[in-house]
């Protein structure tokens, strides 16, 4: 196996993230090999991975038993802990982002998401880790949720980095854009330079068909077995399409005639739920110039082994989307509906994880006391 696939459509301007680091990763030199070697060009952490490599790993022994006699709580330790990592992991992919002028070598940063519902409180914990990592490759996770648009425009026009996360539709995904621009505007008005301003939209793609290929099930018609699979690449099709139109009008050419950068669309979630898909199913079919594509080590593989290495052309996307969402509304499958429910579901998820890590952090503290 070589990366003799992703390398081809890195050329293509397709880029490759790591969805989750660890220091194990880190501290082996695999990240570095994954970032020289293997075309990956940006990193976005994960805190169910952090959870396992904290509760099961030896790398993150020694900090914890400094953190347990300081009387550090869990959640004062999973800030130090993530801290310490974060900053090497900008550090690896720092002269990647040097070299090509700041637009790639990106890292993306989960914060805590018990504060999805309160933009000053996003907005403060932002400056804070943002002031704290002090690297420029820094993107700070943000939920689009109402008053996330919000934090999202506010950490902009200060300067700092963002990855809009949970977009689960093309109306979600054009409020994030939105607030791309607007926060672009405060920028300007401040005097900051919009060259500097990174701005990323994840949209989720997995969870989608993870929530319409049970309903097609049910209806059981040949129409609704041939549409298995096709509801997620659809959404996320409309979304490239308002992100095409967005940074190619007007009020996108203003502000890149000041020098900003376009929101980068980051493909994540591609991992497969259901075997009787390809491997490569949801990563083959976002093989875009000019997005990224988030995952894990696991898929990075298969697609440098066998996935597929022809771009997608955006003119034929959106009318294809468009049949396919007609033919999901025949069945009486309204995505609307779903993408809100998902909306919320990805909030729960988010917490509850978020716990967890707290609970392993606690655990980890508690026996390092002893």
């Amino acid at each position: 196996m070589t990366a003799s696939r992703l390398q081809r459509l890195n050329d293509a301007g397709v880029s490759f993230w790591l969805d989750g680091v660890s220091r194990f990763l880190l501290g082996s030199g695999a990240l570095a090999a994954l970032v020289r070697d293997w075309r990956v060009s940006g990193v976005t952490t994960n805190p169910a991975l952090f959870r396992q490599a904290v509760a099961a790993g030896h790398s993150y022994t020694a900090q914890l038993r400094t953190l347990a006699a300081r009387g550090a709580t869990a959640g004062e330790a999973v800030w130090k802990l993530a801290g310490h990592d974060l900053r090497w992991v900008c550090d690896v992919l720092l002269p990647l982002h040097l070299a090509h002028y700041g637009s790639t070598g990106l890292v993306s940063v989960d914060i805590d998401p018990r504060l999805a519902d309160d933009a000053a409180a996003t907005v403060e914990r932002a400056r804070r880790l943002w002031r704290e990592i002090d690297r420029p490759n820094l993107l700070i996770k943000i939920p689009a949720t109402d008053p996330g648009l919000q934090a999202i425009s506010d950490c902009l026009a200060e300067g700092i980095g963002v990855n809009a996360t949970s977009v689960f539709s093309a109306e979600r995904y054009q409020q994030v854009a939105d607030a791309h621009l607007a926060g672009l505007e405060l920028a300007a008005r401040a005097g900051r330079p919009l060259a500097d301003l990174h701005c990323i939209a994840s949209f989720q793609v997995n969870p989608i068909d993870r929530a319409v290929d049970p309903l097609l099930d049910e209806i059981g018609t040949e129409a609704a077995r041939d549409l298995r699979g096709k509801a997620a690449l659809t959404v996320a099709r409309l979304v490239l399409a308002r992100h095409r139109r967005t940074y190619e009008g007007a009020a996108w050419q203003r502000f890149a005639r000041l020098g900003a950068r376009r929101q980068q669309l980051l493909w994540a979630a591609t991992t497969v739920h259901d075997p009787v898909y390809r491997d490569t199913h949801y990563a083959d079919g976002l093989f875009v110039p000019g997005t990224a594509s988030a995952m894990p080590e696991q898929l990075l593989w298969a697609v440098a082994d066998h996935g597929g290495i022809q771009r997608v052309q955006e003119e034929e996307t959106e009318s294809e989307a468009m049949r396919t969402l007609g033919s999901l509304t025949g069945l009486g499958i309204g995505l609307d509906d779903i993408t809100r429910r998902l909306e919320g579901d990805a909030r729960k998820a988010s917490t509850a994880t978020w716990h967890q890590l707290l609970d392993a952090v606690t655990t980890s503290l508690d026996e390092a006391r002893v």
